[in-house]
């Protein structure tokens, strides 16, 4: 169990986010149009995960951005922007935003944040995923991860992120 801050409050994360060397862990999330984006459909792919409490907050919106400026120059690598919000608020927001070098993708009817050990288990916003970035290489191996704290008001560590793919 990791701890982070949220709203001001220490709360506590459903377990550790997958350790630097290990296996990224499988993952089935829900995508526009509500179909399914498993993490075999990108194998062979870099993926970076970006994941955040709700596109609806400031911060939130920030990494989203951010990262989709990022990722129009990566190679071979998608970003996965991972949450709780309903696929129709991700599309929405993308659209409205202009957003299309990124994936969005919901959390909200799988175990993701429990088996990435990423969900709030306590707190005002228990529920939902906590601020991370969780970056693999095309063979799955993980090559960084990070758990920002506290999630409010902080961006994740682009260049960390981005400084293990090379």
């Amino acid at each position: 169990m990791a701890e982070t801050i949220a709203r001001g409050i220490t709360v506590h994360t459903a377990g550790e986010l997958p350790t630097v060397g290990s296996t990224l862990p499988p993952f089935e999330l829900t995508v526009a149009g509500l179909e399914e984006l498993d993490s075999a459909t990108l194998a062979g792919s870099r993926i970076v995960l970006n994941i955040f409490p709700s596109v609806d907050t400031a911060t939130c919106a920030m990494s989203v951005r951010r990262f989709n400026e990022l990722a129009a120059s990566l190679v071979d690598t998608t970003v996965v922007c991972v949450s709780m919000d309903l696929p129709y608020a991700l599309q929405r927001f993308c659209g409205a935003e202009g957003i299309e070098d990124v994936v969005t993708a919901s959390a909200f009817r799988s175990s993701f944040g429990v088996d990435y050990g990423v969900q709030m288990v306590d707190g005002p916003m228990r529920g939902l995923l906590a601020r991370s970035v969780v970056v693999a290489d095309t063979d799955g191996t993980v090559l960084h991860t990070e758990l920002v704290v506290p999630t409010g008001g902080k961006e994740p560590d682009y260049d960390a992120a981005l400084a293990v793919l090379g």
